[in-house]
């Protein structure tokens, strides 16, 4: 069953993100503070992450960085990252972070299962 970490502050991102991917096969984790991203991804060992843009006062692209640092610096495996964007035009964002797919909100909730499943799967970088 895939571990998912759902990284967001804004209840209606969490919640859109839990109705479309809250389907049994899949384990989902809540988390809202950026600081300890790192130390969640270690104990909790996802096997993908969705990442607002915004979080606290972190940005997605940052954290989407950290997490890749953390992975070299750490040895874990490199976890894909899903980051949802405020507008189309933070594609440039999602793509300079290098993270593995992106959805601009709102998104419809096919599109996000598609976009987890092409990550999961290892498939090339999508954006939408």
């Amino acid at each position: 069953m895939p571990k998912i970490l759902i990284v967001a502050d804004t209840p209606w991102v969490t919640s859109d993100v839990h109705a479309a991917l809250g389907l049994p096969g899949y384990e989902l984790l809540d988390h809202d503070d950026p600081r300890s991203l790192t130390d969640v991804v270690a104990a909790f060992e996802p096997d993908a992450a969705v990442i607002d843009l915004q979080v606290a006062s972190m940005g997605g692209m940052a954290m989407a960085r950290a997490l890749k640092e953390a992975s070299q610096a750490n040895g874990f495996p490199e976890l894909p990252v899903i980051l949802l964007l405020d507008r189309s035009s933070d594609a440039f964002l999602a793509r300079r972070a290098a993270v593995d797919a992106w959805l601009e909100k709102p998104f419809d909730a096919a599109e996000l299962r598609d976009a987890l499943a092409g990550v999961l799967t290892e498939e090339p970088a999508a954006g939408t």
